[in-house]
């Protein structure tokens, strides 16, 4: 794998500082890298400079959570082929519509992972004299989880279903090397235990680093200088990590660990003397259009979008034009696809969903990514969130019982009635209906149905039922892109 390190603007936003450029780490610029790691704030600018780019529409800021991983999913109603994401529904990986995307996925990830690790090498072992506490376990550790989130993200789309079979099979490289280089295909096996290894090592350097253990997640700016040790809803911080971690033991059907790690994150954040997390809105007496949506006391860690109202107006407006919206329906008023979903008419989710009029009709629209003037977490768009954690528990518990207690937990938290499910295969029915209500626009739908081997999806072309999920439309191949680098 080919990949040279990106240039990288940061974000002009208060969070994280003035704006200034990363440099561009060329084997022959090398002098320039070193300087930049002369100090506390050059190391703080590198890292700071990966999360800007998680926001690239590439990945994270577009094509990995609202459009083309939840059009896989089968979110949207869409039988046009003239539809700009009509061959992600269709899963036609070979269109030239889809190839592009996916290799730009590709070589992102895999840039902003020789990033990481150009941060993790300059940290060193064992500390760093230009990182006194809490800055070392800090950096590298928050380095360490966003490679094996990236790796992570990779396997769980471009490599097979999880299976005895299939473990060993090549499917991904997993970088560790700072430098631009080619790295070997691993299976999915090996690729597992570097990033169970990456995280573990990553949540015992936040545990003894990150303030949002003791101090929560200080959601507003330090009275008293630099925000550097605050909105750590906004950083891959412990409890995202061990999050992280919990997801990945479940993608390899280690449902013990992932079990102990989602009740060890529960046990911590809900802790009713000091919660890090709540359970619920913010306001469940505002109005629709300032409701909290993203259900911000939950979200465990959030990318920093100073645009994300260009989401909204690019993808869900009822003003944009039918072939490149992502829409519920046949671009009406229909509710039969939403009603489907729901079980629940208080459910608070539901609020997300409005009826909006313009000259050409009445239009049912997904208002979750609109930023208004008193909606709560205007900037976020999540990643890993509370909800996830919960439904973890809830599908890898041991007893119908406990499985049914955290599946009610959930629903309490978005004033749904609690259900009574009567065997294991029912409890799983409720999570993945729960799941799917949890996560529109963030990405994780397609990897859970891929976890499960789902056979049986969403309809894309329909407002109601399922359609057939072949085995083949869970693995996109590798892009030409590194085909080509490899030769063959």
């Amino acid at each position: 794998m080919k990949i040279k390190i990106v240039s990288i603007c940061m974000m002009l936003t208060f969070l994280l500082g003035a704006c200034s450029k990363w440099i561009d780490v060329k084997p022959s610029d090398r002098l320039a890298e070193d300087q930049l790691f002369t100090t506390r704030q050059g190391y703080l600018t590198a890292l700071n400079g990966v999360y800007a780019e998680l926001t690239h529409a590439a990945i994270y800021g577009e094509q990995m959570t609202v459009s083309g991983l939840d059009v896989l999913a089968q979110y949207y109603y869409m039988t046009a082929s003239t539809h700009r994401f009509y061959d992600f529904a269709t899963f036609a990986y070979a269109s030239d519509r889809t190839k592009p995307v996916f290799d730009n996925m590709w070589k992102k990830a895999y840039e902003l992972i020789v990033n990481c690790n150009v941060v993790i090498d300059k940290c060193g072992e064992g500390g760093n004299p230009l990182l006194p506490a809490p800055y070392f376990g800090l950096v590298k550790g928050e380095a360490l989880a966003l490679r094996a989130m990236l790796h992570l993200d990779m396997l769980r789309l471009f490599g097979p279903i999880w299976s005895e079979a299939d473990k060993d099979l090549p499917c991904i490289p997993y970088n560790t090397s700072s430098k631009p280089e080619s790295s070997d295909l691993l299976g999915s096996a090996e690729i597992m235990q570097h990033i169970i290894d990456d995280l573990t090592a990553a949540v015992d350097l936040l545990e003894d680093a990150d303030p949002v253990i003791t101090e929560g997640v200080r959601h507003a700016a330090n009275p008293n200088g630099a925000n550097d040790l605050y909105f750590r809803q906004y950083r891959l911080n412990y409890y995202a990590a061990k999050a992280l971690l919990a997801r990945a033991y479940l993608w390899m059907q280690d449902k013990e660990s992932a079990l102990r790690e989602a009740q060890e994150i529960l046990a911590a954040v809900l802790d009713p003397g000091k919660p890090v997390f709540k359970i619920g809105v913010a306001n469940p007496a505002a109005i629709p259009a300032d409701f909290d949506h993203m259900i911000v006391s939950e979200v465990m860690f959030s990318l920093y979008t100073i645009n994300r109202q260009n989401i909204y107006t690019t993808f869900f407006s009822p003003d944009i034009q039918r072939e490149v919206r992502l829409s519920f329906n046949n671009n009406d008023d229909n509710q039969s696809r939403k009603n489907g979903m729901y079980d629940d008419q208080n459910d608070y989710r539901l609020k997300a969903w409005m009826t909006q009029n313009n000259t050409n009709g009445s239009f049912l629209t997904h208002v979750k990514f609109d930023v208004t003037t008193n909606a709560p977490g205007p900037n976020m768009m999540p990643l890993i969130r509370l909800g996830e954690v919960i439904l973890i528990a809830a599908e890898c518990s041991n007893t119908l019982d406990e499985g049914t207690a955290y599946l009610n937990m959930l629903r309490t938290g978005r004033n749904c009635v609690s259900l009574a499910p009567s065997s294991a295969d029912q409890l799983k029915d409720y999570i993945t209906r729960e799941f799917r209500k949890e996560v529109i626009g963030e990405g994780q739908m397609f990897f859970y149905y891929k976890r499960n081997s789902m056979d049986r999806v969403p309809n894309h072309a329909s407002l109601a039922g399922t359609k057939q999920m072949l085995p083949g439309n869970y693995v996109v191949p590798l892009p030409v892109s590194e085909i080509a680098v490899r030769g063959n």
